[in-house]
């Protein structure tokens, strides 16, 4: 059986080789392709705005998504910050 530090050892040198062998968008292509399909029905789930319209509604729903989810991420941050005394 092997380490946590032997995993992540042997994760890191399968994801450097395949980094060098591929590009790195067409690894990521689908999912960001997904990612984006996701903002744009949320935006217009009737499929009724122009794409161009679509686009940009949906860049701000993903922008308002993050900022969101790094607010949260401060917050619980600042929870588990020991408090000077």
């Amino acid at each position: 059986m092997s380490t946590p530090e032997q995993r992540s050892r042997a994760a890191r040198v399968a994801i450097y080789t395949r980094l060098a062998t591929e590009d790195r968008k067409e690894m990521t292509a689908a999912a960001n392709r997904a990612n984006r399909g996701r903002f744009e029905r949320q935006v217009d789930p009737d499929g009724v705005l122009e794409p161009g319209e679509r686009a940009r509604r949906a860049e701000f729903a993903r922008k308002a998504y993050f900022t969101q989810l790094a607010a949260k991420s401060a917050a619980a941050r600042q929870k588990r910050k020991p408090s000077a005394a």
